[in-house]
């Protein structure tokens, strides 16, 4: 089956690479993910309490958060993505959920509304927190990453910070598990073989982090 195109996402594929494992729901019922009760549910029952870890100055991996937030607005479930301005020191071009750095003193929560507001005028108000999951490494950037997953109330309003973010777009939950969409590769690195997941849209292609968060969302949500 010929993939989607994909975007002009810069990828750092090392020499050592080869074509990874297939998506982990195949042959599962994905038409969970079209419900918006369903998905509501099962978060319910595989997000975790909330992060109360409070940042402070100088730590190694530095602590950080994105929200990953679901717009209930939208008529099936969906998660509201970013993709990076071109011009950034870090990550630049990649699509990412909202957020950033935690402020000292500062929770993931706290971090996560505060970064989307900033990213995409996302008021707080129309933030519902549903709990965590479980933080994520990033080498490159030195993060750990708490993803804070929430329901988003109201329709669109995004404004972006043109100084971080270069389009801000909400994406249907069952797009990402098209056959033409997933792929998986295995790196080879000097830290061991590491397994990454990919979503080849038709306009952009999610890796990194972000790939990781929502393939194991997907995992966790169609697991039942």
């Amino acid at each position: 089956m010929n993939r989607r195109s994909g975007g002009a996402q810069n990828i750092p594929r090392p020499d050592a690479w080869r074509v990874g494992p297939p998506a982990p729901w195949s042959g599962r019922d994905l038409s969970v993910l079209s419900d918006h009760a369903v998905v509501r549910e099962r978060l319910s029952a595989v997000v975790g309490p909330l992060n109360g870890v409070v940042a402070v100055g100088g730590e190694s991996p530095r602590p950080s958060a994105v929200l990953v937030g679901f717009v209930e607005s939208a008529a099936i479930p969906a998660l509201l993505l970013t993709r990076r301005a071109d011009h950034l020191r870090n990550h630049r071009g990649e699509v990412s959920f909202p957020g950033g750095r935690l402020e000292a003193g500062e929770t993931a929560v706290e971090a996560a509304l505060r970064e989307a507001h900033e990213e995409v005028g996302l008021e707080p108000s129309r933030v519902h927190i549903r709990g965590t999951l479980p933080p994520l490494r990033t080498w490159v950037s030195d993060s750990l990453i708490t993803p804070v997953v929430a329901g988003i109330t109201g329709a669109g309003g995004w404004t972006i910070d043109e100084g971080e973010v270069a389009r801000v777009f909400e994406h249907p939950l069952t797009d990402f598990v098209r056959e033409d969409t997933y792929a998986s590769e295995v790196w080879t690195t000097p830290r061991g073989e590491s397994t990454l997941p990919f979503f080849h849209l038709d306009d952009e292609t999610i890796w990194g982090a972000t790939a990781r968060i929502v393939a194991g969302l997907i995992e966790l949500l169609t697991l039942q």
